[in-house]
């Protein structure tokens, strides 16, 4: 069973940037679909970003020019850049592995908090 850690959450002021990562315990090559989830308080989860074969991109547009996802082979890592942060971007973030592009694989990471706030 691959196992996700996600690292590189925590406290951002509006504006700012955080890098979240995701180290798999043994090699994603086998992966096509990868992404990146969130959740806030009393909302449902969502997802911000995904990668997929040929590390084609999608992101929503709620996300879209400020959140950058991309992955390391090498390193068996997925990423995600958050820049230009807003308050509404506080949530758990989560990665996922095997998903489709309409719903989330079995794989997760065990969630990291993002506050955005000054």
């Amino acid at each position: 069973q691959v196992h996700l850690v996600e690292s590189g959450g925590g406290l951002a002021q509006p504006g700012g940037s955080l890098r979240l990562s995701c180290a798999a315990s043994e090699s994603i090559r086998r992966f096509n679909n990868m992404a990146w989830y969130r959740q806030a308080p009393g909302k449902e989860r969502e997802m911000v970003a995904r990668i997929s074969s040929g590390d084609y991109t999608y992101y929503p547009d709620s996300v879209k020019g400020r959140f950058t996802i991309s992955r390391d082979r090498s390193k068996n890592t997925l990423y995600l850049q958050m820049n230009s942060l807003k308050s509404e971007d506080t949530a758990v973030y989560y990665c996922n592995f095997g998903g489709t592009y309409t719903s989330p694989g079995g794989l997760w990471g065990q969630g990291m908090l993002v506050t955005v706030s000054s």
